[in-house]
């Protein structure tokens, strides 16, 4: 049994389809799982990460787990204790999803510091762990969508600078081959797109998938800013702009480790975009 944690986000969708199409017992876990949100026979299980002790029943029989950062809710889990619980219900495989911010970031609290944390105690668990380290995800274009539907326009800060966002579907692959494959045990996995994209350039090729032209609108960093307090912290807020504004070169690299785990190309920007045009339209 496999449990995926943040199972109705952005990786652990694809993630929980993907093990499920290979006939893996799955049990998807989620502060709201619904039955519209996972493949049949698929265990659903509401539960919430910062309270451990909800989630022994659910560890109970598991061999492997798929650890989500809690996203906005991080500052509030704790890691320990939620391993402790899942090596006591069975679990010896953990696949964190962690953030390339560790390395990059290493003195932002809000970035390295908080996940440093998560990687540290997964490292510590005594399990078979495997660490992933993506960096921009190309669903965050998912945030232009109502201004896109509406006005065709995008408005985004930096719109020359490139980074090489990474398709969430990549990370869900690269995370089903740690869970289920012997081989991957103490690795570190950096997970990015093939190239550069900067905000202009994604900007056009959802204007191309929807054969209509799209407004770019340039946004100073005091407007991104601005707009990014209403759904994040302030620290938060600060340390992402300065990784998609001036981003050094760790955060520019483009990573061999999907196509050295997949023995494939990563996914496009392109290819992101045509799976979810319709939330553009």
């Amino acid at each position: 049994m496999i449990v995926v944690s943040g199972a109705t986000g952005n990786v652990g969708r694809p993630l929980v389809q993907a093990l499920a199409a290979v006939g893996e017992q799955v049990t998807a876990v989620s502060r709201g799982v619904s039955d519209t949100t996972v493949p049949e026979g698929v265990r659903r299980r509401q539960a919430d990460l910062t309270t451990p002790e909800s989630l022994r029943p659910i560890f109970n029989g598991a061999d492997a787990l798929f650890l989500h950062d809690g996203g906005a809710s991080a500052h509030l889990l704790n890691p320990r204790d939620i391993l402790d619980v899942a090596k006591a219900g069975g679990v010896g495989r953990i696949v964190l999803l962690s953030s390339i911010g560790v390395v990059t970031r290493a003195q932002s609290a809000s970035h390295g510091g908080m996940m440093r944390e998560f990687e540290d105690a997964v490292r510590q668990s005594g399990t078979d762990w495997t660490i992933l380290r993506p960096g921009g995800f190309s669903s965050n274009a998912y945030a232009w969508a109502e201004s896109v539907r509406a006005r065709r326009t995008v408005a985004a800060p930096f719109g020359d600078v490139g980074l090489p966002i990474v398709d969430p579907a990549d990370i869900a692959e690269v995370a089903a081959a740690a869970l289920r494959e012997d081989g991957h045990g103490g690795q570190f996995y950096e997970l990015t797109g093939p190239a550069l994209s900067t905000p202009r350039q994604r900007a056009d090729v959802i204007a191309d998938a929807l054969g209509e032209p799209i407004r770019f609108v340039e946004q100073t960093r005091e407007e991104a800013h601005a707009q990014m307090a209403r759904f994040m912290p302030e620290p938060v807020v600060e340390t992402t702009l300065d990784a998609i504004g001036e981003p050094n070169a760790a955060e520019q690299r483009i990573s061999p480790d999907v196509a050295r785990v997949l023995g494939r190309a990563p996914r496009t920007f392109a290819d992101w975009v045509q799976r979810h045009i319709a939330a553009f339209r």
